[in-house]
């Protein structure tokens, strides 16, 4: 048997693969000089703001003092016994378990309506529609529904109308953060309605015409059909309203300023009260650590159900 290094290669091979190796090096080159100006630009605008974040939080730095003495983990320390700080991490959790649950259940049932809509432009209109609130800025939509809740506001005159009393919407405990939370899933809810609809239109109908020849109702076609072929659209839809309502700041800032009792005091307002309120910069970025890594904590959690969803 001849030995197979004597077989000859098929003509031009080595010229083949040399073309190949010098267009992959073109564009390796090419990425590389698009792309580090990009990282270059995100690194200063991103990561060095969190580690200059992270270096201050071991300072009791004040803008208005002359020095900034190294305290090592006090700030930490004093976080925990910090009642307010407590308060506003309850406080955020709540309003983001109950505001996202809430969101996605909203959302979800204005898409399968919208989606069930046979005209293209019936649904454009209606996509619209639920759209538009989220064009406007957020700070200026507080100021309109901070007025509708107002004592003399719109939503007491409708009360007044049906001789029912006057709520304190927002300085009452038990009603401002569900007027924060009304006000923000009316602003916000036109975003997940669009991804939810995106994620509907990509699943084929031959699933539906199949289960329906095999006479299955409507809520197992939704249950065994939609829901699994749309896990990837929720899990999208849950980790950026997580992120979002986590890092929820101008409508607690403009409509209560966490006010009554901090029951509206946000751990983002909290931290802005520190820094800039208080002038208290070290504390407020201990404050952000802990903040930074609650959401990466929550976040990583989300992505890692999804994956083991995805798996079974």
């Amino acid at each position: 048997m001849e030995n197979s290094s004597s077989i000859p290669s098929k003509p031009g091979g080595k010229a083949l693969r040399s073309s190949a190796t010098a267009q992959y090096r073109k564009e390796k080159r090419f990425a590389f000089v698009s792309l580090t100006p990009i990282l270059l630009l995100f690194g200063l605008f991103a990561f060095a703001p969190i580690a200059w974040s992270l270096i201050l939080s071991f300072y009791k730095f004040s803008p208005l003092a002359d020095q900034s003495p190294f305290v090592g983990l006090d700030n930490y320390v004093r976080l925990f016994h910090d009642a307010i700080f407590l308060k506003s991490l309850w406080v955020t959790f709540k309003f983001v378990a109950f505001t996202v649950v809430v969101n996605i259940v909203i959302t979800l049932l204005i898409a399968l309506g919208i989606h069930r809509v046979r005209s293209r432009r019936l649904r454009s209109v209606f996509r619209t529609v639920f759209f538009l609130p989220a064009i406007a800025p957020l700070s200026g939509s507080a100021v309109v529904w901070g007025t509708m809740f107002s004592d003399q506001g719109l939503f007491n005159l409708v009360l007044s109308k049906l001789h029912i009393p006057a709520v304190h919407w927002l300085s009452d405990p038990n009603y401002a953060l569900l007027s924060v939370i009304v006000m923000t899933l009316w602003a916000d809810i036109g975003y997940n309605i669009v991804l939810f609809i995106a994620g509907l239109d990509s699943i084929p109908d031959m699933y539906y015409e199949a289960a329906t020849l095999d006479g299955a109702s409507r809520w197992h076609m939704f249950r065994h059909i939609t829901l699994p072929l749309l896990s990837r659209s929720t899990l999208f839809v849950t980790v950026t309203t997580v992120v979002s309502y986590f890092q929820a700041f101008p409508q607690f800032q403009v409509m209560t300023k966490g006010e009554p009792f901090n029951e509206t005091r946000v751990l983002a307002l909290n931290i802005y009260d520190q820094a800039f309120g208080n002038s208290n910069m070290g504390y407020a970025s201990a404050m952000a650590a802990v903040f930074l890594l609650i959401i990466l904590l929550v976040t990583l959690l989300q992505l890692r159900w999804g994956r083991s969803q995805w798996e079974h």
